[in-house]
This record gives C-alpha cells, structure tokens and sequence, in this order.
C-alpha cells in the first residue's frame, strides 16, 4: 500500500464524536427551531417571479407531508421514490419520508418507463411520488409489473389515475406530524437514501447510503471550507443537477439542512448561467462542462473585439503566477509590486467577468464528477473564481478529497478531514471514513468487490500523490487504453489536453487494441461561431466542422496538445463533430461522463474510418 504524508490533524474519530447520535431530521428540527424565519428555499413561479420558503414553512410543510405518507401507508424501513425536477417539493418530499422513518430516492428525471420499472422494483419502493403528468405516465406504463407499488402522488395533476393515488395538496392537507417527536424516529445507521449508479456497464447499483454517512460528510466538508455549521448559515446556493446525483444532494439538500444554506432551485441546468447572474452564491458546484460553457461563453464574448480579448488574455496570464503563489504561499509571500500588479488587473478586467457570470459574490466554486483540464481552473483562479477540483464517487457520499482553499490545478486535492486516502500496490485509490457507505441493496457480491475485508472502499481510479499529499487522477481502472503494441494509455488526460483549447467542446480518445490513438472532437457551440467569424468565415456548426481553416486549427491544436505526452501517447488522427453531446444521451451519462462504449457504437463508421489505411 502506497504512503502519503499527514494531511490534517483531524481524525476519524473526532468527527465520529461531532455527529455522535445526529441524524438527519435532527438536523432538520435544529435548523428548523433555530432559523425559523430565515429563507431556505427560493424558486421562481410560473411567471418568472421569485417566491421563498422560510425554514419554518419547510418544516411545516414536510410535518404535513410526513403524515400524508403514513396515511398511505409508509412506515419506517419502507421506500419512497421521488421524480421531481430541481423544486421546492423535492426538498419537502425527502424530508417528509425521513420523517416517518423511510428512505427516499431520486430517479433521473429522463429515465424511461423500463429504467423506472428496474429501479422501483430493486428498490421495494411502496409510493412514489413525481411532478407531472409526463413523469407518472412513465410509472404508469409498467405499474402491472410493480406489485408493491401502493400508491403515487402527483404534483402536479388531479391524483385521478388509481384508487389509491392521491394529489400533492391532498398529501399536504393532513395535520402535521410533532416535529420534535418525528425527528427521533431514525436512527444513525438507518438508510437516508440510495444512489442508483448510471450503469454504463451493467444494471445500476444502489448505493446504500445511511445518516451517519451524510453527517459525518456535511461535518467534514465544513471543517476543509475552514468552519462550523455556524459559519455558513445563509450562504447561497443554486440547485441545478439532478438530485439522483450525490453531488447535487450532498451540496444543495444535505449541506442546506445541516449548514441553513438558502437554496435556489432551478430546473432547467440549462438556465443555470441566467440563475447564477440573479443568485450570485457564495458556493457552487458544477461538473466540468458547466465551467467550460461558462468559459466558452466569455471567450465567445471577447472575440467580438480582437484587441480587448488579446489584453485580457495578457491580463489572465500575468496573474496566474501571483494566483498560484498566493494561494500556495500565502498573501505575504507576495511582493508589493505583485499585490499592486493584480489589484490593477482584478480592477480593470477580471472584477467587471466575475460579475458578469454572477460568479464574483463566490466564496467556494467547486468542479468534480469528471476530469477537468487544469488550464481551465488555472484561468478561473486567475479572475478572481476560487475554483477547486473535487473527487469522490456515490460510494463515499460524494467526496475524498478536496482543498478548497490550497489549490494545486491538476490535482484533485488532498484527503478530506478524517478520511484516509491510499493507494494499492496496483496503483488504485482506496479509502477509508466515516463517509464510506455500508454496501449495495441486495447485492453481497458487488459490495466485495467494492469494499475489501480490511473495510477499504477501492475505488477503481488509478492516482498518483504528490510528496505533500496532493491526488492526481490516472485515469478509471477500466478505461485505461491498452493499444496493439501493449502501452497503456490515459484517455482522459488526453481528453482534457483537448479541452484545455476553447474551440474544443469535448472529446473522445479512441485506441484501445488499436496500432495508434485518435480522437472524436466536438467543436464547442459558444466558441466555433466567434472563432469562425474572426477569420471571416460563415456558415453553420456542421459547415465548421469541415472547413478547411477550422480543421487546420484543430490541427494544429491536436499538436499542440500533443507535446504534453510521449511519442506513443499522442493522438495520430482526428475527426471533428459539430453535434454538441448532451447528458442522458448516447454519449453521456446523466452526470455527464463520457459512454465509451455507445460513443463507439453511434460513431462506428467515424471510428474505422481513422484506421482505415
């Protein structure tokens, strides 16, 4: 087992004692009695005018959901599985569930009626409950086949399509269960919720994960941000992905109910620019392909005036040296000179972009779930956006490591507080704390695969520490390309050299049994159409991708990518694509990973014909 140096001087077992007997209705309650009158959830109404929930109407509202549910009759050990965009109902449904004793889970909002029918039936769910009419026609096509389904409450709809389905309102016209009396009925090692892997390479898995989890993570995430649940008591936070996703539980539900976050709900992610520009958070969260069409979008805006966009790329590389010794050696390691340098820079460019994107009120900006190209979140630190990388998985309640604050770009972080992070002889990243779920639902074997007799969770990823302890990502265990002449590659590396060059939107690194690598790269939809128009170039994305000047530029940036690698490393062909991939499609999961294998399927013809000669 690999060696790493001490992170921090937190342990297991002194956050162990923090969260001793905490669940998370006790939190709930706490929050509750103790902020009543504070605003916790926000949304827009069908005009577009923001309404706001205060803490006390939350926790009226799950009271009477909470015995809305028992009258149906959930009780504590049964599952109630929650459709529902990015709502305030989300947040009052989970928490009503608790309340009577149950475990809610999400289920992806794009998932089909046979996705639903795999999951409502591995999960024993009793009643469901979903938004909308779209949503319930998907339960009711395979509810023949759901035995156990007793009921489904809808949000939005009459209630009328069962004798035993009921309506949101009606669910919550019930007196409310006693809070205080309602917050003790689970117990620490209760299940709070599951988390259904994407199953990109089998049936989905559900990640068992239990109270004790949840709080022992929130407590840990607070004390790497540098404080206690009372420091972030009104931070704000926009909700975009979808709550299937631990990330987005984690920050904007768990994180909110423990810390009193006020959470934005926005359940469109394609209006998270708008939100964020309206919220402007102090934390947000986002996969790295929200950071990249934030990235894309201001450099789409810039190239309408040459002259300005080349100063202010002058002014991001200047201030990436003081950035980064700032934030490695401290403020006082800087010189006079250099302070002055960036206050002048921050003055006339980076304050006037942050405030811009609605970034510039941020205290914590945070990227994770996928690799990230370290340019980029060097370019976010540059101006000003106090990005980290964080990285985890389901199975650990979202995070491993993290360094909010001390960031190394192109580094994951190090161990979060009173996690142990290692590596096996092998290379692999394991881990142990108090975040490391207790199994799968009703899956022993694929639970010892995960998690070894020593209660290490291996996490499948290959990394690397550095001698201060820093984690850099390899690549998946699985991914990693093995060519004809038997080199093993690192797709994802490759993928984000490619990504670090504004005009590439995302890409696919191919080569696995093949003679040499190549790669699928998508033109980014914010930037192709500015590029192209600074070159006095015309025509639509699917024109671009086979100009000759724009496939001379990407050329030259597959070169240019190309000199961070070895020989056999490097990418030999290419083929450019002008479809934007989307998540939940062919190519991406939900949470916006790459498919490897329907990217391979869908582009079988693109893909041979690189090796055709």
């Amino acid at each position: 087992m690999g060696s790493v140096p001490a992170v921090n001087e937190v342990t297991k077992e002194q956050i162990d004692a923090q969260v001793e007997g905490l669940t998370i209705p006790k939190a709930f309650e706490e929050t509750v009695r103790t902020r009543g009158d504070q605003v916790a959830i926000r949304w827009r109404d069908s005009s577009g005018q923001l309404q706001s929930m205060t803490w006390t109407e939350w926790g009226d509202k799950s009271a009477r959901a909470a015995a809305g549910l028992a009258a149906l009759g959930v009780g504590k050990g049964d599952r109630v599985a929650l459709m529902i965009r990015n709502a305030p109902e989300f947040h009052v449904a989970d928490v009503a569930a608790l309340l009577v004793g149950a475990t809610p889970f999400s289920i992806y909002n794009s998932s089909s009626p046979e996705q639903v029918q795999y999951l409502m039936s591995h999960a024993e769910a009793k009643v469901a409950i979903v938004e909308d009419d779209g949503f319930l026609e998907r339960f009711l096509k395979v509810r023949g086949e759901l035995p156990g389904l007793k009921a489904i409450v809808t949000i939005k709809g009459d209630g009328s399509n069962g004798d035993d389905d009921t309506t949101w309102d009606e669910l919550l016209s019930h007196d409310p269960v006693p809070l205080a009396d309602a917050c003790t009925i689970c117990e620490p090692n209760d299940l709070a919720t599951l988390i259904y892997t994407s199953g990109t390479t089998g049936p989905p898995k559900g990640v068992m994960i239990t109270h004790y989890n949840v709080a022992w993570t929130v407590e840990s995430l607070l004390r790497a941000l540098g404080g206690d649940r009372e420091d972030f008591v009104g931070w704000k936070v926009v909700s975009y992905l979808p709550m299937a996703h631990i990330a987005e539980r984690t920050t904007s539900h768990y994180n909110a109910i423990f810390a009193g976050y006020e959470v934005t709900t926005c359940p469109d992610p394609g209006q998270i620019a708008e939100y964020l520009r309206e919220i402007r958070p102090q934390l947000a969260f986002g996969v790295p392909r929200i950071w990249e069409k934030i990235y894309g979008g201001v450099q789409a805006a810039l190239a309408a005036d040459p002259d300005k966009k080349q100063k202010f790329d002058e002014a991001v590389e200047a201030a990436k040296p003081i950035v980064a010794k700032r934030t490695l050696e401290g403020d006082d390691a800087l010189t006079d000179d250099e302070r002055a340098t960036y206050e002048f820079l921050d003055a006339v460019a980076f304050s006037q972009v942050r405030q811009l994107v609605g970034l510039d009120a941020l205290e914590a900006a945070v990227t994770g779930a996928a690799p990230i190209p370290a340019e980029l979140v060097e370019w976010y630190r540059a101006i000003g956006v106090p990005l980290s990388e964080i990285y985890g998985m389901s199975e650990n309640t979202g995070p491993l490591t993290w360094d909010p604050k001390r960031v190394k770009p192109g580094f994951v972080g190090r161990e979060i507080p009173g996690c142990t992070v290692r590596l096996a002889n092998d290379g692999e990243v394991i881990a142990k704390g108090g975040n490391i779920f207790p199994g799968y639902l009703n899956d022993p074997e694929k639970t010892a695969d995960a998690l070894d007799s020593d209660g290490w969770l291996h996490t499948g990823d290959i990394g690397e520490f550095d001698d201060e302890g820093y984690l850099r990502i390899v690549d998946r265990k699985k991914e990693l390309i093995i060519t004809a002449g038997g080199k093993n590659i690192s797709p994802a590396n490759l993928e984000a050299a490619l990504k670090s060059f504004p005009l590439i939107g995302q890409a696919a690194v191919i080569g696995d049994s093949r003679p040499f690598i190549s790669a699928l790269v998508v033109l980014d939809p914010d930037v192709a159409p500015g590029w192209a128009k600074s070159k006095g170039i015309d025509g639509s994305l699917e024109e671009l991708a086979q100009h000759p000047e724009v496939i001379a530029e990407v050329e030259r940036i597959v070169a240019e990518a190309n000199k961070r690698f070895s020989q056999v490393e490097q990418i030999k062909k290419f083929t450019v694509l002008s479809r934007e991939w989307q998540p939940d499609s062919e190519e991406l999961t939900p949470t916006m990973k790459l498919k490897r294998r329907g990217i391979n399927q869908k582009y079988a013809e693109e893909i041979e014909a690189l090796y055709a000669r």
